[in-house]
């Protein structure tokens, strides 16, 4: 039998994470009331909302001082408040990766995180790399691999594309399908997105 893959092993994709997350949450079940209660009684649960609340998010390297209801995404805040458009609903599930953005150099799920509990963290969108004028080497590499189609799902192959290659500047083949198991291109440029990388190893930060 094959060992079970561990988080933060060079197997382990966020898709694996995601699979691990719905297993512990039916074995374990949600808190319960009397729990959560013993908790914010003894202050060490904090409860947030309904209403807005103050939120201060680092987005590439601007501060943003909101006032959001803590259910609200950081997706819906980049799109909706903040008009970084770069960042793709498609899914709003998180399980296609076009809303792919960094946290702290981690690449996350947009939809999938909540706004409130991005605070303190280094955020980067596709709009922190490069202009027209002049792309930055991943963009670059995109374009002249034909790595791209309708579009939709590249601002986040970019993205996950810039956290694989600071994580491991010149990854094999097989690296690359592993560090972008999280996204999915329905158009089918994965050939082009493969061959983009390879051409641009080692040069990400340029």
């Amino acid at each position: 039998m094959a060992k079970d893959k561990k988080a933060g092993s060079p197997g382990f994709s966020r898709r694996d994470f995601f699979r691990g997350s719905a297993v512990g949450t039916l074995s374990t079940g949600l808190l319960s009331s009397t729990v959560v209660e013993g908790a914010q009684a003894t202050g060490q649960l904090q409860i947030l909302g309904p209403g807005p609340v103050p939120v201060t998010l680092q987005v590439n390297g601007k501060s943003h001082r909101l006032q959001l209801e803590p259910r609200v995404t950081l997706l819906d805040v980049l799109r909706n408040h903040l008009d970084l458009t770069g960042t793709k609903e498609v899914c709003d599930r998180g399980t296609c990766g076009a809303c792919t953005v960094l946290l702290d150099g981690k690449p996350v799920y947009a939809c999938s995180v909540l706004a409130v509990d991005a605070q303190g963290k280094k955020i980067e969108t596709i709009e922190s790399l490069g202009t027209p004028e002049k792309l930055h080497p991943i963009q670059a590499a995109f374009v002249e691999n034909d790595a791209l189609q309708c579009g939709f799902c590249t601002p986040g192959f970019v993205m996950a594309s810039k956290a694989l290659l600071d994580r491991n500047p010149n990854p094999s083949r097989e690296e690359i399908e592993k560090g972008l198991g999280g996204n999915l291109c329905r158009c089918g440029t994965y050939a082009g997105i493969r061959a983009a990388l390879l051409s641009v190893k080692g040069g990400a930060n340029a």
